[in-house]
């Protein structure tokens, strides 16, 4: 693999990070860890994310399994898979540079998303609607859980992590399968993602003990400003690329 030992260490420390903020707070994994890890080394991200998330999700989801809402997992389901098959499309023609602007501009999407006050009502098109919207994001970026975190954020504690979780798994499936048909998942990026394993492991692993404990609040604004920097560090790469 084209990556040093210095940067799988910064790889791991973030992977951990990103695992801790998901186990708390329902979702951030992959907008914390991707637009850090593309500027490290673009072999870092999205795709290793994309593998490594589908085993925490499922951790997350069967760790509080009685509060999920299954509707809405159905609908927004649904959308996700409208999304991965346009995000297909956008996927085979993109470059290098598209890619990175893409992954810059949708983790921007997402901090706009997460910091905002605003209020989706919940029913079945805005469910349809929001799942469209992240499988795009997802596929593209690996980035499609803050759509749908804005569309929960008003249920309890409990319900976002779990239903998020169950929708962020069977998404990743999704996603994944698409990616697989398009080509653009390699031996590498597999390899990537059983390395820093260890490092999602111990975040979730963290997350246990501090989901209780750390003010969301805050957690979530610090996550949102690292976050912004990166994908505007990510953002000026492309653009002068």
């Amino acid at each position: 693999m084209p990556v040093t030992v210095t940067e799988l260490i910064i790889a791991l420390a973030v992977t951990a990070f990103g695992a801790v903020v998901q186990g708390t707070i329902g979702t951030g994994f992959a907008v914390v860890s991707v637009p850090i890890l593309s500027l490290v080394n673009p072999i870092l991200a999205p795709v290793p994310q994309l593998l490594m998330a589908v085993p925490l999700t499922l951790s997350m989801a069967w760790r509080e399994r009685e509060h999920i809402e299954l509707t809405g997992v159905a609908w927004v389901t649904l959308g996700r898979l409208i999304g991965s098959l346009i995000g297909y499309v956008l996927l085979v023609i993109a470059t290098q540079r598209t890619l990175d602007l893409g992954i810059a501009s949708a983790v921007l999407v997402a901090v706009l998303i997460l910091g905002t006050g605003a209020t989706i009502p919940r029913n079945g098109a805005t469910e349809l609607g929001t799942g469209t919207v992240s499988g795009m994001m997802s596929l593209i970026a690996s980035v499609g859980g803050p759509p749908v975190a804005l569309l929960f954020k008003d249920a309890k504690g409990a319900t976002i992590r779990s239903t998020l979780a169950t929708i962020f798994a069977l998404g990743l499936v999704i996603s994944i399968v698409t990616r697989l048909a398009a080509g653009k998942i390699s031996a590498d990026d597999v390899k990537l993602a059983v390395v820093l394993f260890p490092g999602l492991v111990a975040g979730y692993l963290a997350s246990s003990r501090l989901r209780y404990r750390v003010n969301p609040v805050s957690l979530k604004r610090g996550i949102l400003i690292v976050s912004a920097l990166a994908a505007l560090g990510l953002l000026i790469r492309a653009l002068h690329g």
